[in-house]
């Protein structure tokens, strides 16, 4: 059985050899206007007219009409413009363009994917220079349960006016309860400001992750800084993690949270204030904590899984410190690459690693009554088997205060000071979680423990005061 591809070389060839149109479609079994057909083709390509063509229309039917696609060109040019002035901003992409089109009363509005692919077509987009880098490892956290680790992250939008918005994102690793509050701006007061929320809404986990913005981690500028997000964990006893500088992978669960967080909050909505966005990002929050479409709890919520085990929340009614936070006693950790120099950034500082180049290490900061120090490792501190790969001394310029002292002060009168059933009432709410230097705020984090364990840490901690003091 012959093939239609072949029926056509073959008609050519009887065409060619003197035989009538009529005779070939016979003795093809075709019909005389399929001869005539692809003898026209053959007249006019010769034989790569026989070759099949795409059956696919030439014009699309959705196409853009042409003024609308010219709407965007010039609503980028505009972008452009405006860019290129300092006291406006510098946002020309493809949500600002559709943003501009909508304030223009467009009677249709492109898809962002639309417009760029439009500069695309234009030549009006920039071509990113990839700088291929080294693929590194790094140390990571193994969390199996709720309240082990929480990432918080930003994600920057803008207002139908242009005004800028900072939302602030949270998400437990494992149970996925989250978390958000949309700010004007993201200071280090803000960013204090919304972890005091986190915890207070998703609680004090023991490492609580964020990347290397300038109002997490203190600035850029001077060396062996301890901003106020870093002053702040070390109040409430968790242990602040920072993410390997542009690696956004480290952080991939409050990242992936974004994209559902941007696709309910701001898709189609054009919020144009920021109570608007919070109003919308609270009714998404609460609808995502009680969905159980997450395959990994299996077929739980993020509500019922999070409450697993017991809540330690930071109380709503506590006094916070005014003005600087006092530095206390705890641990701040940095996941970082070792450089070709063979050091790492930490606090604006290089720190020599006996590291090879382009390697990932685990940092921890270790700050205590009699001094601090810098440890470097090569794996995290949830894994059974580490190597301390060379300790560094870390000057401090004014004093270290145990959590208690600093909470005596909030509440008015050091703690030693109060009545016996108030300072029996806080001992049960602030049990030092396993660990050495994070215990959580005392009377603040709620919880709740025996008389006999609270007797058996306050023992401890005395001991170690006294065995400070002697060596």
């Amino acid at each position: 059985m012959t093939t239609l591809a072949e029926d056509r070389y073959t008609a050519i060839h009887l065409l060619r050899a003197g035989h009538s149109t009529t005779e070939v479609a016979k003795q093809l079994k075709r019909t005389a206007r399929w001869v005539r057909k692809w003898h026209r083709r053959f007249l006019q390509e010769d034989w790569n007219g026989l070759e099949e063509r795409s059956r696919a229309p030439h014009t699309s039917g959705d196409r853009l009409p042409e003024h609308l696609r010219q709407a965007v060109v010039q609503a980028r040019s505009e972008l452009e413009a405006e860019a290129a002035r300092s006291d406006r901003l510098k946002y020309i992409g493809g949500p600002a363009v559709r943003t501009r089109l909508k304030a223009k009363k467009a009677l249709r509005l492109p898809s962002v994917p639309t417009i760029e692919r439009i500069l695309r077509e234009k030549g009006l987009t920039r071509q990113k220079s990839a700088k291929p880098r080294p693929e590194v490892t790094y140390p990571h956290l193994r969390p199996g349960q709720p309240q082990q680790l929480c990432q918080v992250d930003i994600v920057p939008h803008f207002l139908t006016g242009g005004e800028a918005v900072a939302c602030f994102n949270a998400l437990d690793v494992v149970s996925r309860y989250p978390t958000g509050q949309a700010y004007s701006q993201r200071r280090a007061q803000d960013a204090t400001q919304f972890l005091r929320h986190v915890w207070q809404t998703i609680g004090i986990a023991h490492y609580t992750q964020v990347d290397n913005k300038a109002c997490f981690c203190g600035g850029f500028t001077h060396p062996y800084v301890l901003g106020q997000v870093v002053r702040a964990a070390l109040l409430v006893g968790t242990e602040l993690t920072f993410s390997p500088v542009r690696h956004p992978q480290s952080n991939c669960f409050v990242e992936r949270f974004h994209q559902d967080y941007n696709q309910h909050v701001w898709q189609d909505t054009y919020p144009e204030s920021r109570e608007a966005v919070q109003r919308q990002a609270d009714l998404f929050l609460d609808l995502y904590r009680q969905s159980g479409h997450h395959c990994a709890l299996r077929g739980q919520s993020p509500s019922v899984v999070h409450q697993q085990p017991a809540l330690r929340r930071l109380a709503a009614d506590v006094r916070w410190p005014e003005g600087k936070i006092p530095l206390c006693a705890g641990r701040v950790h940095f996941l970082r690459r070792v450089t070709v120099n063979g050091t790492i950034d930490v606090l604006n500082v290089a720190w020599s690693v006996p590291k090879p180049a382009n390697t990932g290490v685990w940092a921890t900061l270790e700050i205590t009554k009699t001094g601090a120090t810098l440890s470097i490792y090569d794996a995290a501190p949830d894994q059974p088997e580490r190597i301390c790969l060379i300790q560094h001394l870390f000057p401090l310029s004014e004093a270290v205060h145990h959590r208690e002292t600093i909470l005596g002060d909030l509440d008015g009168e050091p703690l030693a000071q109060a009545d016996q059933a108030k300072s029996s009432s806080r001992s049960t709410r602030n049990i030092p979680v396993q660990r050495s230097a994070s215990a959580p705020l005392s009377g603040v984090v709620q919880g709740g423990a025996t008389v006999i364990r609270t007797t058996f840490h306050r023992i401890a901690h005395l001991a170690s005061q006294i065995c400070g003091t002697m060596y």
